[in-house]
Parts: C-alpha cells; sequence; structure tokens
C-alpha cells in the first residue's frame, strides 16, 4: 500500500546521469552537455524540444536591445580559413546569428567586449561575401536577410529638417544627426551591398527574401536623418531595382506613393534628394515610346513636386529628372512649362531663382512646335520676373536672352511669321489679281472701262 501511494508522487528531477538514462531509455542520443533532447540546426545551433534555443557549452548569455538573447562563446568562432569548405556555411550562420544582436550605442561604456566581437565578425562576413566563388546557397540567403532585417529595421524617430520658406536660409548649413551605432550599421549594409551585387547572387531565389515587404521598409529608411545611411540606401535600391526586375514596377509605384504623402500631407521627408537620383538613372534608361504610367509619374509626381516650401533641398536632383523626361519625348515640354509656371513661386525670390534656371534647361530640350504652345504664358512670366524689384531675379530673367537655343527659337518663331505673313500677303495679291481678271472677262466687249452707253 505504502510503495502504491510513494509510486504516485513526482520523482525528483535526476542528476546528469540520470538524464542521460532517461534519454538513452527514450531512443535519443545521450548528452554530455544537457539533460534534454536537442536537435541540431544547420548552423550548428542546438534547439531544444521544446523549440526554444538553447546556448553552447561554456558560452554566456547577452540581453540584446531587441529583446533577443544572443550567446556569445567564450572562444570567438574560427575564422572562414580555417575550417574545410564543408564547414563553412555552417559557420557562417553561426556568425550570422552571432551578429543578430543589437546593442544601445547611446552608452559607450556598455557591452564593450561585445560590440567589438560583433564588428570583427561582420567584417568576416564581408569579406565571405565579397570572395564567393560559387552561388549562394537559400540558407546563406536567408540568414543574410535575417540579419539585415533585425539591424537595420529598427524603430526610429526622424527628425526632419524644417522647412524653412525664410529667403536666404541654407538648409545644407544644418547639421544633421549622426547614428551612434553607426560603426555596426555601415559595415551591415556593406554585407547587404556586396550581397545584392555580387555575381554569385540569384536573383530567382533571392527575390523570395528580397521581397515587397522587405523593400518597403527599406524604403522608410530613406527618412533617416544620418545622410551617410541614405547614401548606402540609394546605392542598394538602386542595385535591387537593377537586379531584381521583377520588383520594378513596385519600387516605381512605392516611390510614387512616398512622393504623394510627402506633396499632399507632410511636407516632411528626409530622403527625397536620394530618391530622386535613383529615378533619374532609371529615368535614363526608359525605353521609347514611353509608356503612358511614365508620362503619368512625371505629371502627377514630378511636377507637384516643385509645390512645397523645402524644394531647395531636392531641385537640383528634380530638375534633372524633368530634363530627362523632356529629352526623351520632346512632346512633353509644353506639359512641364505649364506645370512650372502653375506652381511658379510669387514671394519667394530664392525659389523663383531656382525655377528660372530650372525653365532653361527645360527650353534648351524644347522644340519650336512645343515652344509656340506656351510662349505667350512663358514670356507672361518672364516678364513679370525681368521687372521684379528682386535684383537676382530680374538678372536671372535677362540671362535666358544670352542663351543660344532660345535665341534661335525667337528667331524661328519671328522668321515663320514673317514668312506666313509673306505668303499670305501673295496669296491675297494672287487673289486681287484674279478678282480682277474676272472682272474683266465678264465686261460686255466694245464698252471701255465696263461702262455701258445711254
Amino acid at each position: 500500500m505504502i510503495k502504491q501511494i510513494l509510486g504516485r508522487l513526482p520523482k525528483k528531477t535526476g542528476k546528469a546521469g540520470d538524464g542521460r538514462d532517461a534519454a538513452t531509455a527514450n531512443g535519443n542520443e545521450p548528452s554530455n552537455s544537457y539533460s534534454v533532447a536537442r536537435s541540431v540546426e544547420p548552423g550548428g545551433n542546438k534547439r531544444a524540444g521544446n523549440g526554444e534555443h538553447l546556448p553552447p557549452a561554456g558560452s554566456a548569455s547577452t540581453p540584446a536591445m531587441n529583446g533577443a538573447v544572443v550567446y556569445h562563446s567564450n572562444e570567438p568562432l574560427p575564422a572562414f580559413k580555417d575550417v574545410p569548405v564543408s564547414e563553412k556555411q555552417n559557420l557562417f550562420v553561426r556568425k550570422a546569428t552571432l551578429c543578430c544582436a543589437v546593442y544601445d550605442f547611446a552608452d559607450p561604456t556598455k557591452n564593450l567586449k561585445e560590440k567589438e566581437m560583433k564588428r570583427q565578425t561582420l567584417m568576416e562576413l564581408v569579406d565571405y561575401v565579397t570572395s564567393a566563388n560559387g552561388k549562394f546557397s537559400e540558407v546563406i540567403m536567408l540568414e543574410i536577410s535575417k540579419m539585415v532585417a533585425i539591424n537595420l529595421f529598427r524603430s526610429s524617430n526622424p527628425t526632419p529638417r524644417e522647412n524653412k520658406a525664410i529667403e536666404g536660409v541654407d538648409m545644407e548649413e544644418e547639421e544633421p544627426l549622426m547614428d551612434p551605432a553607426w560603426s555596426h550599421l555601415q559595415i551591415v549594409y556593406e554585407v547587404f551591398l556586396r550581397f545584392v551585387a555580387s555575381q554569385e547572387t540569384d536573383a530567382k531565389l533571392a527575390k523570395r527574401y528580397i521581397d515587397h515587404s522587405f523593400i518597403l521598409k527599406l524604403l522608410d529608411l530613406f527618412d533617416s536623418e544620418d545622410p551617410r545611411e541614405r547614401d548606402y540606401l540609394k546605392t542598394i535600391l538602386h542595385r535591387i531595382y537593377g537586379k531584381f526586375m521583377v520588383h520594378r514596377p513596385f519600387i516605381r509605384k512605392a516611390i510614387n506613393n512616398i512622393f504623394y504623402r510627402f506633396i499632399f500631407e507632410t511636407e516632411k521627408h528626409n530622403g527625397i534628394a536620394e530618391l530622386l537620383e535613383i529615378l533619374g538613372s532609371i529615368i535614363n534608361g526608359f525605353a521609347l515610346p514611353l509608356k503612358e504610367e511614365h508620362k503619368l509619374f512625371l505629371l502627377r509626381a514630378l511636377i507637384p513636386l516643385h509645390k512645397p516650401k523645402c524644394v531647395a533641398m531636392y531641385h537640383q536632383q528634380l530638375s534633372y529628372c524633368i530634363t530627362q523626361f523632356v529629352e526623351k519625348d520632346c512632346k512633353l515640354a509644353d506639359t512641364v512649362i505649364r506645370g512650372l509656371l502653375k506652381y511658379w513661386p510669387i514671394t519667394n525670390s530664392s525659389k523663383e531663382v531656382m525655377f528660372l534656371g530650372e525653365l532653361e534647361e527645360v527650353l534648351e530640350a524644347t522644340q519650336l512646335a512645343e515652344f509656340q504652345r506656351c510662349m505667350v504664358p512663358l514670356f507672361r512670366q518672364i516678364a513679370s520676373s525681368m521687372n521684379s524689384s528682386h535684383f537676382q531675379v530680374a538678372e536671372r530673367a535677362l540671362f535666358l536672352w544670352n542663351n543660344d537655343h532660345i535665341e534661335n527659337l525667337i528667331k524661328q518663331k519671328f522668321d515663320d511669321d514673317e514668312l506666313k505673313q509673306e505668303e499670305s500677303s501673295s496669296k491675297r495679291e494672287v487673289l486681287w489679281k484674279r478678282l480682277e481678271e474676272m472682272g474683266g472677262e465678264s465686261s460686255p466687249s466694245g464698252i471701255p472701262n465696263g461702262k455701258s452707253s445711254q
């Protein structure tokens, strides 16, 4: 009776040896480190029976900012050159997992050892991706995309530069905020850039991991205050656009949406100039004749970008995109010029000077037929600018007359008008002569001057 009662009581957890016996009895491999069954993942990471990751023996755990607990071995992972080729992929996975820890750089005294270990490991990943001599497997692609997402797609509170409508304010003089974690972020960007640019990256496989959701999060980062980050993003997105043809329409549409929100809602975004720089290269590669989709993009997104007060932040890139469209299809010149006149600044003299400069670039790519369609409202505005009380505006408007192409357009128009006038005069003379001849033929014979006798 007592034995039956004792048999129902829960048994106390056994020692390591008891655990090994229990594991063996259940058909599992014996373990020297843990008393629970675990499985080995491709990267060499251990996984417990309940699905949780287990640390390797002799390792310490470090809580990261992203909530994950990353285990750092007391001994550094071996270098890629020190392991056989068959083990390099597993080692890459372990190193990429190590780099998934995100640390707090606001306090430079915290986690110094872990930060340096991560930095060195990231540099090793850069070398591995750069020197790859075979197609990347899906395991590598998955680990890179996961590591990049954890490090880059972070919650941030962008602080866009305030829009200043005051004349003479140079927004480039403002000091941008630099991300204190850039020592790690830069290397993560470098890993991703070299992965996207590598000939060993198969776009058909990689598109499963660099998907629409990934691209949208990448585009969100363009609002970063740090210009170094935006510069990397610009290069990477351009590479993605070139490599992943399947994503091209989606990328253009997503950039469209960013512009719409910026123009009609917020007028605050730090990365408009970088996005326009990418688009300038994309527009340059458009095939002829231009698709209706591309013309609508010009009409609905690029031209309205002249509206925000902070247009000076991105005007150079915007002007290049506009000019590219006119050079591709000269028939768009009338649409562009009328769009410029629609958003022409009235009280902002520095902005008006920029508009006059862009107008000159557009007119240089304009042909006579399109020039004639818009010349009346165009020169009405130019005359108004020439009469401006601001000397820089008046001076810039007068400079238009020094442009040979604009001068030739005006001369061609004048010569055409003269020719039309001469043709009209000739036609009138021919018509009068014809009428006189008809009048002479209709007079009775023998009666001079067409008068009848009484």
